[in-house]
């Protein structure tokens, strides 16, 4: 059964990837439609309202990121010149860099010697006449592209984000108007014994999801808000840019804000001649991630996302690998998504078990399995961090005894030795 999800995840990613874009985006969506809803405004009009300017400032900042992008490449041959002699001054500081250069043009030299075609034999004596030794010239011109052959290599590059974004379009207008119906029938698929726990379980699990996803694009705005202005008083060029991709990487757990720093410190290191602005941008990364990471993001979300540090590697990667880049982008929201489900639906509890934050293990079963596994070391380590907190008296009686309670229990059924 799992290999057959996973198969249909991957070969129907065409339509799956864009309805994952959809429900994300319903998560940070919903409560703007809910705010103008209280505001009496027909669900119809708060939900095209809504969808019309999220889509629009994605549009305007893709622009924004084009044009960026488009003065970057115009002036990359200045900026080339200036890595040149960079590198030169860097081979000249260098004691040995006159050993290394000739040795490196005499294996260059070899590696001609060795290319070179094969002489012939002997030449022979009759020398052969001018008209033909001459060579024919030959020149092989391709046709004009016409007008239709132009319009298509134009807009073969844009069908499938087009195409994407149509198909996420209509899934998120559709998910935000039928909302309270697909909970519904989703409730109805994992079981209606409950009900009262059911639906309070879902309504916590979208309230909780929509205020990390919001959240979290609040604050990877903000460090690319932060990122963009810090470049641009640096003075790197393309200081947008680097902004909006700073937002969009951070998404990327643990490699997004290295990957964010490379692009920007290539730059600068491209622009001044010397080190002071490469020096200052790396100086930025370091002060603001730290600080988002550890100070705005506790403060923000007010809990961690649920998930275990193994969990997140182990769901960025799998997810990249089903899904490629954008996989990687929606590794971790995803992966909140199934653990969330997994703490209020018992059919899904293994979700939160494999994948979630929360011990696996109480304190009295790791004490009685790692004295079943004949590893008490373990069992002190453990006894010592409980002890950082607690009286010896209480780990006696809240541990010790609760684990010799679970051995009683196991000799009274004839399940330990002497």
């Amino acid at each position: 059964m799992g290999a057959f999800i996973i198969a249909a995840l991957y070969f129907g990613r065409e339509v799956f990837v864009p309805m994952a874009l959809a429900i994300l985006f319903s998560f940070v969506l919903a409560p703007l439609v809910k705010g103008l809803q209280k505001l009496r405004v027909p669900r119809a009009l708060a939900v095209f309202a809504v969808v019309l300017i999220a889509f629009a400032t994605l549009a305007s900042l893709t622009m924004a990121m084009v044009g960026q992008a488009t003065q970057l490449a115009s002036d990359l041959p200045v900026y080339q010149n200036t890595i040149r002699a960079k590198i030169a001054a860097l081979k000249g500081s260098s004691p040995e860099s006159g050993v290394l250069s000739r040795a490196a043009d005499v294996l260059q030299d070899l590696g001609k010697e060795l290319d070179r075609p094969k002489m012939d034999a002997p030449a022979r004596s009759e020398q052969p006449s001018p008209d033909q030794a001459r060579p024919i010239p030959v020149e092989v011109h391709q046709p004009e592209p016409g007008a239709i052959q132009t319009l298509q290599a134009f807009l073969a590059p844009l069908i499938h984000p087009l195409t994407t974004t149509g198909i996420v379009l209509i899934f998120l207008v559709f998910i935000l108007l039928q909302r309270e119906d697909l909970r519904n029938r989703f409730i109805r698929l994992t079981g209606t014994s409950d009900l009262q726990k059911t639906t309070a379980a879902f309504d916590d699990a979208a309230k909780r999801l929509s205020r990390l996803f919001l959240t979290q694009l609040i604050v990877n705005a903000g460090f690319g808000a932060v990122i963009g202005c810090g470049l641009w008083a640096i003075d790197v060029p393309s200081a947008l840019l680097w902004g909006i991709l700073a937002a969009i990487l951070r998404f990327i757990p643990y490699l997004g804000a290295i990957l964010s720093a490379v692009f920007p410190m290539v730059i600068a290191a491209s622009v001044d001649p010397g080190w002071m602005m490469l020096a200052l941008t790396a100086g930025l990364f370091v002060i603001a991630e730290p600080v988002a990471g550890h100070v705005v993001e506790p403060l923000a979300y007010g809990r961690s996302t649920g998930l275990s540090p193994v969990a997140i590697i182990v769901a960025a990667t799998f997810w990249t690998w089903l899904w490629g880049p954008i996989g990687l982008v929606l590794a971790t929201p995803l992966t909140v998504c199934l653990v969330v489900l997994g703490r209020h639906v018992e059919r899904l509890e293994f979700l939160d078990v494999m994948l979630g934050d929360r011990p696996p293990l109480s304190a009295p079963e790791i004490f009685y399995q790692r004295i079943l596994a004949g590893d008490p070391a373990e069992a002190a380590d453990k006894a010592e961090e409980v002890l950082k907190e607690r009286s010896l008296s209480a780990y006696y009686d809240d541990v010790a005894l609760e684990g010799l309670r679970l051995a009683a229990a196991d000799e009274s059924r004839g399940v330990l030795d002497a």
